[in-house]
């Protein structure tokens, strides 16, 4: 892994699909700080019969890397049941993107907590 960001990474990054806050959203979480640099809020839609995200979304302030991976984030969850969204590993969105620098890892992980985070808080609300 090198210190650069691959060409997938700053395609993601200058093009994310995913921006946007999700309207009337069933869940979100947000997680990061303004002191380590990063933060994330992902909202979703989910339909309580099948228990599949519809509509996904994030809002990020962070570098190149965290816009990426919270876009990728979305991607992956989007149509899968909460069960298989909460399998989404930091490898898989490392692996998407091409790979990213090693210092930059903590950005793939920061999309994953406030998935699940959003996932808990739906959950903690329907159960």
């Amino acid at each position: 892994m090198n210190n650069e960001y691959t060409k997938k990474l700053l395609k993601r990054f200058q093009n994310p699909k995913f921006v946007k806050d999700v309207k009337n959203a069933d869940a979100v979480g947000e997680v990061g700080s303004a002191g380590c640099g990063d933060i994330m809020k992902l909202s979703m839609k989910i339909d309580s019969k099948t228990k599949k995200i519809k509509d996904i979304g994030f809002k990020t302030f962070g570098c190149g890397a965290a816009i990426a991976a919270s876009d990728v984030v979305c991607e992956l969850s989007k149509g899968k049941t909460l069960d298989e969204a909460r399998k989404i590993t930091k490898d898989d969105i490392v692996k998407e993107l091409g790979g990213m620098p090693r210092i930059k890892i903590h950005c793939s992980i920061l999309g994953i907590e406030a998935l699940n985070k959003a996932i808990k808080e739906y959950e903690d609300k329907h159960e």
